[in-house]
C-alpha cells in the first residue's frame, strides 16, 4: 500500500517544477515500462500496477499493488493501463554532429511533436535529436508517451546557450517553405536536418547559420503541414533518398 507521502509524491511529478526539483519522471503503461526495464533497469525508482500486471523477469524493483482507483488517481492519463513507473531522468551529454543525419529542433513547443520527431529519428536511425531552449522538456508526460520508448534510444540533448549550431562544421540543412524541392536535393553524411517552430518557422538565427534550405513540394491547398509529419517526409528522403 502506498503513503499518503508516496501518492502526493508520484502526483507532484506532473509538474515540470517538481520534475527538474527531484531528476524524476513517469512511464505509464506495460509496453512503455517494459521498455525501461530492459534498456535502463537500475533507474527505475518504483512501480505501481493492478494486479494484472505481469512483471518482466528484467525487473529489479520490487511492485506496489494498487486498486485500478488509486492507480487512476496517480495516473497522468485519462485511461491508466495496468502500470507506471518512477523513472531516474537519463544522463544527458553534449551532442557533436560528427556522423549520420542530426535533426536539430528550434522551438517546437508542442509535446506530442516532440515526442514524435523523437520517434521518428529512432526509425530511421538519426544520430541524435538537438533541442533549443525554447523546445518542450523531454520529460514531459506528453512527449515521452508520444516517443512510445524511443527516447531510450535516441540521445536528446538541449541547446541551452544557443551556440551549437554555429560549433558544427558540417552541412546544416533548414526546412522552409522556399528552399530547394527535397526530391531534387541530395546529401554526404553527416549533416544536419532544422526543424522550426510550429507557426513561426525557423528563427532567423537558425536560418542564417544554414548552408541550404530545402522544401516539400506541394500539391494541395494547406497552408502547412505538422512539424512531425513534416520532419518524418524529410528525414525518410534524407537518409533513405541516396541509398
Amino acid at each position: 500500500m502506498l503513503s499518503k507521502k508516496a501518492v502526493k509524491d508520484i502526483q507532484s511529478l506532473r509538474l515540470k517544477k517538481f520534475r527538474q526539483e527531484t531528476g524524476l519522471f513517469v512511464v505509464e503503461g506495460a509496453k512503455m515500462v517494459a521498455e525501461v526495464l530492459r534498456h535502463t533497469p537500475d533507474a527505475v525508482q518504483q512501480i505501481i500496477s493492478t494486479e494484472d500486471w505481469t512483471p518482466p523477469t528484467s525487473a529489479k524493483t520490487k511492485t506496489i499493488t494498487v486498486s485500478p482507483a488509486d492507480l487512476q488517481r496517480l495516473s497522468q492519463h485519462e485511461a491508466p493501463q495496468q502500470v507506471l513507473a518512477v523513472v531516474q531522468q537519463l544522463a544527458s551529454t553534449p551532442v557533436k554532429a560528427t556522423q549520420g543525419l542530426t535533426i536539430y529542433l528550434d522551438t517546437i513547443q508542442d509535446p506530442g511533436n516532440l515526442g514524435s520527431i523523437i520517434r521518428i529519428a529512432d526509425w530511421f536511425g538519426c544520430a541524435a535529436v538537438v533541442c533549443s531552449a525554447g523546445c518542450a522538456e523531454l520529460y514531459n508526460p506528453k512527449v515521452i508517451s508520444a516517443t512510445m520508448g524511443s527516447f531510450l534510444r535516441v540521445p536528446v540533448w538541449y541547446d541551452r546557450k544557443g551556440d551549437w549550431l554555429s560549433q558544427q562544421p558540417v552541412l546544416k540543412i533548414a526546412a522552409t517553405l522556399g528552399g530547394t524541392l527535397i526530391h531534387k536535393f541530395s546529401i554526404t553524411l553527416p549533416a544536419i536536418l532544422m526543424i522550426g517552430n510550429e507557426g513561426n518557422g525557423l528563427s532567423e538565427a537558425a536560418l542564417t547559420a544554414a548552408s541550404q534550405q530545402i522544401t516539400i513540394p506541394k500539391r494541395g491547398g494547406a497552408e502547412s503541414l505538422n512539424a512531425a509529419v513534416a520532419t518524418g517526409i524529410l528525414v525518410a528522403q534524407l537518409v533513405t533518398g541516396n541509398e
